[in-house]
This record gives C-alpha cells, sequence and structure tokens, in this order.
C-alpha cells in the first residue's frame, strides 16, 4: 500500500511539473507575440541589478560575496518583470475577443463566482454576474447601449434578491468605466457586504437563474496579481 502512495505522489509530482512548463512555454510565446520588448527588459533589469551588486561588492572589498548574492536577486527581478508583461500581453491577446470581460472574471480563484452573459442583446452587448462578499456585482461590456440591459438585470435582481447589494461595473478605456487589465483588482476592492453564509444563500438562489451559452477567450490569462505565468 505504502509503494503504490509513493508512486502515485511521485506521479502527481511529475505531473504538476509537466503543467508548470507548459504554462512557461505557454508564456514565453505569448510574450513573443504581443510584447516582445519585454525580453529587453528583462535583460536589462538582471544586467542592471548584477552590475550594482559587482559594484557595491567592490567598493566593500567583497566582489565575489555580493556577486554570488546579486545573481538570485537579479534572476527573482527579472522574473518579476517578465510575469509582469506576461500578464499585459494576456489582456492584449483577448481584449477584442468577444466575451474578454467574463474570461478574466472566471479567472478569479477565490472571492467571487461568474455566471457568464445573463444577458445579451443582438449587436453582442452582454452582461455578466459575479456574486461574492460585495454582494451581486454586474458586469457589462460591449457599446454604450448594454447600460439598459444593465439596468434590465438590475431590476431582475432586486426582485429576485432585495435588500441584497448591487453594484455596476462596465468594461473599457472611457469615463467611468473599467480597463480589462483592471477588472479583477476593481472587483476585489469593492467594499464586502455579505458574510460568507450570506453569500451561499445567494448563490443557492442565482444557481436556479442559470445564464447563457457564450464563447468565452481560450487565451492563457492572469488568474490574480500574485499569480506567477497566466494560465491557459
Amino acid at each position: 500500500m505504502a509503494l503504490f502512495k509513493r508512486k502515485a505522489k511521485a506521479q502527481a509530482v511529475a505531473g504538476e511539473k509537466q503543467g508548470q512548463m507548459k504554462v512557461l512555454k505557454d508564456a514565453f510565446r505569448l510574450v513573443r507575440k504581443h510584447k516582445p520588448i519585454a525580453y529587453l527588459w528583462v535583460a536589462l533589469a538582471f544586467t542592471v541589478t548584477l552590475c550594482a551588486g559587482v559594484i557595491i561588492g567592490i567598493n566593500f572589498d567583497h566582489p565575489v560575496y555580493f556577486t554570488i548574492i546579486s545573481i538570485p536577486l537579479a534572476v527573482l527581478l527579472a522574473f518579476f518583470i517578465f510575469t509582469r508583461q506576461a500578464n499585459t500581453a494576456a489582456f492584449i491577446s483577448i481584449q477584442d475577443q468577444m466575451g474578454a470581460g467574463a474570461s478574466v472574471l472566471m479567472a478569479i480563484r477565490k472571492g467571487f463566482t461568474t455566471t457568464a452573459a445573463v444577458s445579451v442583446s443582438r449587436n453582442q452587448d452582454m452582461v455578466h454576474r459575479s456574486v461574492g462578499r460585495a454582494g451581486i456585482v454586474l458586469v457589462g461590456e460591449g457599446s454604450p447601449a448594454v447600460r439598459a440591459l444593465m439596468q434590465d438585470e438590475r431590476r431582475k435582481m432586486e426582485r429576485f434578491l432585495p435588500g441584497v447589494q448591487l453594484s455596476e461595473v462596465i468594461v473599457g478605456d472611457g469615463s467611468g468605466q473599467v480597463p480589462l487589465r483592471k477588472l479583477q483588482k476593481h472587483l476585489k476592492k469593492l467594499p464586502k457586504k455579505l458574510s460568507k453564509v450570506q453569500v451561499r444563500e445567494v448563490r443557492n438562489r442565482l444557481k436556479g437563474v442559470g445564464g447563457l451559452s457564450m464563447p468565452i477567450p481560450k487565451g492563457p490569462m492572469p488568474m490574480n496579481r500574485n499569480a506567477k505565468i497566466p494560465k491557459r
């Protein structure tokens, strides 16, 4: 029995490593396509950090010691810059696709459950519904006409779940709108209005309401601010 457990654990570790390598390959391919200049910034960050360590070491008469210390710091800074650029590239790759907002919302790991396309118009304006400690958040994307869809959905939610906090967000780069790349961060900053028990109750009541079937972009997406590499 112990042998089988060790074997299963080894297979799980191997599978996890393969998954991480695939994520890295996808991230490199994504950056190369949408943000090729990122590699220049990564190399620059590594070189500057390493040179700074060497210079400090020379000034303190310990060049070898400070060089050894500066190498992992240079790698860490370069990797941090790469992940930020990979996140940007991920948003660029989907920002003009139908359902991009839903893709970003559904990539939030904790705190929100999203039902995509609870309301859709003929010209592909759509409203998504996210539920979390902030209450019900209606997220619209499309043309200015999406505001009418959001009002209809808001009235529906007010009748179905009276008293529950309702917030509205429109995805876009215009005045009063939230850019796609900042959508996750915006939702996480909303004030918490519901307890965890109340959130479960709201989610259970909304299960019967559902949404529409729609295509969601399948490109790599950053899961959250702390994610190392966007996943496919």
